[in-house]
């Protein structure tokens, strides 16, 4: 199916981008193309102007600033899989993120920005503290990943703003990523999948953060498993027994690929394996 008639611009600056937004009835960012277009073709998407921020300069570089790696609005997965300066949970959620051709066209921060429920990258950001900064009418804001995620491809983006990257910080610690893809392999979308980060200090966990993927409306922390962690001394039973935690308090949705119960022992299942991932690095 072809999408309806809509006005294209290409702006030379996210200042004019952001113009052009606001001075829209209903416009779209397109950065890689690889979740809009679909869902134009579709018609469950009909914006009046697609803005396309393709030939802003700056925004395809992965930067390391010090406290922090900042990921531009135009970097694409098969860069972050391949960046030394990304942390592990970032780098293996962009290598499982589609296709070869959806990884080499498709953006981390549009993944981020898309919010699917079963999507890759959205968990791991929010696993590592990652901040989305985001340009608007009014200049730039910084918005936490724990902030971020509001409802099933509901973010906090104003509809006049742009997400021109994304920030992890570099605060220690390491991390790991797992899922279960719904064709039995990585490279799709989870039927349910865990991020975690973990620091140690003095031979105990003295932070952590999981977050899961697929199992609920949006990208979600499972605050019981990383409260039950911390303080521990990272055994596999110290793992098991807060992992057995990763669904509680949390809403889970049942679907085409499992039941309630189903992904809530996925839940479980791979808070473990993420979190064994992200003790062993």
């Amino acid at each position: 199916m072809y999408p309806r008639s809509f006005e294209y611009v290409a702006p030379p600056s996210i200042e004019e981008a952001v113009a052009a937004l606001k001075a829209s009835a209903f416009a779209k960012v397109l950065s890689g193309g690889m979740s809009l277009l679909p869902l134009m073709k579709l018609r469950l998407l009909s914006p009046d102007l697609v803005v396309d921020i393709g030939r802003i300069s700056g925004l395809d570089t992965i930067s390391d600033n010090g406290d922090h790696v900042a990921i531009g609005a135009l970097v694409r997965h098969h860069q972050t899989a391949a960046s030394g300066a990304v942390p592990d949970a970032l780098k293996t959620a962009a290598a499982w993120t589609g296709d070869v051709q959806v990884r080499n066209r498709g953006t981390t921060v549009g993944s981020v920005v898309h919010g699917d429920i079963a999507a890759d990258q959205p968990a791991a950001v929010l696993a590592l503290g990652g901040t989305i900064v985001v340009h608007g009418p009014g200049g730039t804001r910084e918005i936490a990943a724990s902030d971020f995620f509001l409802d099933a491809m509901t973010t906090a983006v104003a509809p006049d703003e742009i997400a021109v990257e994304v920030r992890i910080p570099k605060d220690g610690g390491s991390s790991g990523y797992d899922k279960l893809g719904r064709r039995g392999g990585h490279t799709d979308y989870a039927v349910a999948g865990a991020a975690a980060w973990v620091k140690r200090s003095n031979g105990s966990v003295s932070d952590c953060r999981v977050a899961l993927t697929g199992v609920a409306a949006k990208p979600t922390l499972a605050a019981a498993t990383a409260q039950a962690l911390i303080g521990t001394d990272g055994s596999a039973q110290a793992v098991a027994e807060a992992a057995a935690k990763a669904a509680d308090g949390l809403t889970v949705l049942e679907d085409l690929y499992g039941t309630v119960e189903y992904k809530t022992h996925l839940a479980t299942v791979f808070a473990k394996r993420a979190l064994m991932k992200a003790l062993a690095g």
